[in-house]
């Protein structure tokens, strides 16, 4: 099943295995948006919506925060005039997890949605 938006995230410990490459690349074919940014020495997921004013920017942070409580993993979010960056990383092991490539995948559908 490589259909990410319809997963879960698990609980991550510190000794959890990163993403596997072919998960990553299978992410960034589906949803070809994405990027994959390293900061600080640690790859990160970076997509930057656009959105027609700050407001409607403001309401869709709100619901990638809303996404993140229920699924219990969080993101870096910039909220600009027109625009909210999002960022997607596993901070317990420094490094990419199935749980940032699921959590990208939802926020492209609540994107879609908006």
């Amino acid at each position: 099943m490589n259909a990410y938006e319809e997963r879960h995230c698990e609980v991550c410990r510190t000794d959890a295995p990163p993403a596997r490459t072919e998960e990553i690349e299978t992410l960034l074919r589906d949803h070809p948006h994405w990027a994959i940014e390293t900061e600080d020495g640690i790859p990160q997921l970076v997509r930057t919506f656009k959105f027609l004013d700050f407001a409607s920017a403001m309401a869709f942070a709100v619901r990638v925060g809303e996404l993140a409580e229920e699924e219990g993993h969080h993101p870096a979010l910039r909220i600009e005039w027109g625009k909210v960056s999002v960022r997607w990383w596993t901070h317990k092991i420094r490094n990419l997890h199935r749980n940032d490539l699921i959590m990208a995948a939802k926020t492209d559908t609540l994107y879609a949605r908006v």
